[in-house]
C-alpha cells in the first residue's frame, strides 16, 4: 500500500500521493452503514467519513477517492449485497449468456469472452470460474437484489441520472478485463475477498464512450491499493483502471455503481436547443428564410457558416431571458428508464390509488416527487404548423425493475400531459406544503377537480 505524501513547510506535499485515502477503524460504538431516509442521507453515508460538500469540490469528475473501511459491520453489509454463492439460485431464474452474464478473462492484455450459447448452467459457469480461471461479470443485479434495487433507487433520485450496475467476482490469480476507461462516474464497493487496482491518468479526460488501452500505451500507474469488504472506490469516467485478485487468496466479488453516462452539459444543450430554435422560429422571420439554393450539395460555405454564428448569438441572447427550456428527450428518458421506487409486497400503492377521491373541498399533497418530472414541451399528439407547448408529468411508479438497465427499445413512458395554462396549479401542488383544491390557480372548479382527479388516478398525489 503507499504511503501518503508528507506535508512540507510551505504547506505543499512532497512525493505523489496515490489516492485520496480515508482509513477508518471501528472504535467500539455501534457501526452505521447506510442511511435511507432520503437520497442525501443514502448519498451522505455511501461515502462516509467525507462529506458531501468535500466530495464534489474535490473528487466528482476530478480525481479518485479511497475509502479503506476496518469496520465489520460495513464489511457483513456489503457482503450480503451479492455473493458467489447467489449465482446458483439466479441461474435457476433463468439467466442467458451475454443478457445477463459474461464470463471473460484478460489473456496477453486482450479481452478474451468465454461465453457459451443459450440458458446459464450453472456447473458449467462455476468449472469456468474454477478451472478456466474466469471472471463472472452479473448484469444489472439490482434486478434480482432488493438491497441493491434500494441503494441504486434511492442514487437515481440523488443525481437524477440512471444508475445502473455490474459484479464481478474473479478467482485468485486472474484479471477479467484489460486496461480501459469508461464513459461513466464509478463507485465500486468490495463484497468478497480482495481485489489489487491500478489507475491511470486519463488520455481523454471525462469520457464519452468506452475503449480498451494498450499497457504499453498508459506508463506507470497513477494509483495503485488493494480493496478489502466494506472498503469504498470512486473515479471519474475516463479513469483508465485494471483490476486482478491477488493469488493464493479466495475469489474477489465487487460491485460497480455506475452513473452519468451521457449527461453532460454538452448533451443537455443538445436536447433543449432544438426548441428554443422553434421558438424562436415563430417570432424571428430570419429564422424561417431559406437556405441558399444547393447549399446542401456542397460543401458548408464561409457565408453560411457566419450566418450560423448570427443565428447561434441570437439563440444566445434568446436564452438569457428563457423562464423554460423545452426537453427534447433527457428528462422523459430519464424517468422511463428508471427504477420504480422500492417497496416490499406487491407495490399495488404505485399502480392502485388509495385514500379518499378528491373533490373541490379537500387538501391534497404530492406524493413521490423525486419520482416524477414536469416538463415543457410540443404537442406530441400532433405535427403540423399550429403544434402547441404543452405540460408532460411523466413518472415512474409504474416502471419495470426486472428491465431496469437491458436496453429495451419498447420501453413505456407512464404519465400525463396538461395545457400550459395548468402551469400555475400544478406549480402550486408541486410545492412542500398540502393545498386546498379550491385555491389552486385555475379559471373554473371543473377544471380544478379533473386535475387533482388525473393526479390522483396515477398515484401521484393523496387527500390529506
Amino acid at each position: 500500500m503507499p504511503k501518503k505524501a508528507k506535508p512540507t513547510e510551505n504547506g505543499k506535499e512532497e512525493g505523489s500521493v496515490p489516492c485520496k485515502q480515508v482509513k477508518i477503524e471501528a472504535a467500539g460504538k455501534p457501526s452505521s452503514t447506510l442511511n435511507f431516509e432520503s437520497p442525501s442521507d443514502l448519498f451522505g453515508s455511501l461515502i462516509s467519513p467525507i462529506k458531501t460538500e468535500t466530495f464534489f469540490r474535490e473528487f466528482w469528475e476530478k480525481k479518485p477517492l479511497l475509502i479503506q473501511r476496518d469496520d465489520p459491520a460495513v464489511a457483513t453489509y456489503y457482503r450480503s449485497l451479492f455473493r458467489l454463492s447467489d449465482l446458483k439460485s439466479l441461474c435457476s431464474r433463468g439467466m442467458y449468456y451475454g443478457r445477463d452474464i459474461n464470463v471473460c478473462r484478460c489473456v496477453n492484455g486482450k479481452k478474451k469472452v468465454l461465453n457459451k450459447d443459450g440458458k446459464v448452467h450453472f456447473l458449467q459457469l462455476r468449472k469456468d470460474f474454477d478451472q478456466k480461471r474466469a471472471t463472472i461479470q452479473f448484469h444489472q443485479p439490482q434486478r434480482f437484489k432488493d438491497e441493491l434495487w434500494r441503494i441504486q433507487e434511492k442514487l437515481e433520485c440523488y443525481f437524477g441520472s440512471l444508475v445502473g450496475s455490474n459484479v464481478y467476482i474473479t478467482p485468485a490469480g486472474s484479471q477479467g478485463l484489460p486496461p480501459h476507461y469508461d464513459d461513466v462516474e464509478v463507485f465500486i464497493l468490495q463484497l468478497e475477498g480482495e481485489k489489487h487496482w491500478r489507475l491511470y491518468r486519463p488520455t481523454v479526460p471525462l469520457a464519452r464512450e468506452y475503449s480498451a488501452e494498450a499497457e504499453d500505451r498508459i506508463g506507470r500507474p497513477a494509483h495503485e491499493f488493494t480493496l478489502k469488504p466494506g472498503d469504498l472506490l470512486y473515479f471519474p469516467r475516463g479513469t483508465i483502471h485494471q483490476a486482478d485478485t491477488p493469488p493464493g487468496l479466495a475469489h474477489s466479488t465487487h460491485v460497480t455503481i455506475s452513473t452519468y453516462q451521457n449527461n453532460s452539459w454538452g448533451d443537455f444543450l443538445l436536447d433543449t436547443v432544438s426548441g428554443l430554435v422553434f421558438d424562436t422560429a415563430k417570432e424571428d422571420v430570419a429564422f424561417r428564410a431559406g437556405i441558399p439554393r444547393q447549399l446542401l450539395l456542397v460543401e458548408a460555405t464561409a457565408v453560411a457558416a457566419r450566418r450560423l454564428s448570427g443565428f447561434l448569438r441570437t439563440l444566445a441572447d434568446r436564452l438569457e431571458g428563457t423562464r423554460e427550456l423545452l426537453s427534447a428527450d433527457m428528462k422523459k428518458d430519464f424517468v422511463t428508464n428508471r427504477l420504480p421506487p422500492y417497496h416490499m409486497g406487491d407495490g399495488s400503492e404505485l399502480s392502485t390509488p388509495g385514500g379518499q377521491l378528491p373533490r373541490l373541498d379537500s387538501t391534497v399533497r404530492l406524493q413521490f416527487k423525486d419520482h416524477m418530472v414536469l416538463t415543457v414541451g410540443l404537442d406530441q399528439e400532433r405535427s403540423d404548423e399550429t403544434q402547441e407547448k404543452m405540460i408532460y408529468i411523466y413518472h415512474s411508479l409504474k416502471n419495470r425493475r426486472e428491465t431496469h438497465m437491458m436496453g429495451n427499445e419498447d420501453t413505456e413512458s407512464h404519465g400525463l400531459r396538461f395545457p400550459l395554462s395548468y402551469m400555475d396549479a400544478l406549480k402550486q401542488i408541486w410545492g412542500h406544503l398540502p393545498i386546498s383544491v379550491k385555491d389552486l390557480n385555475l379559471p373554473t372548479d371543473e377544471e380544478k377537480e379533473n386535475l387533482v382527479l388525473s393526479l390522483w388516478t396515477e398515484c401521484l398525489i393523496q387527500v390529506v
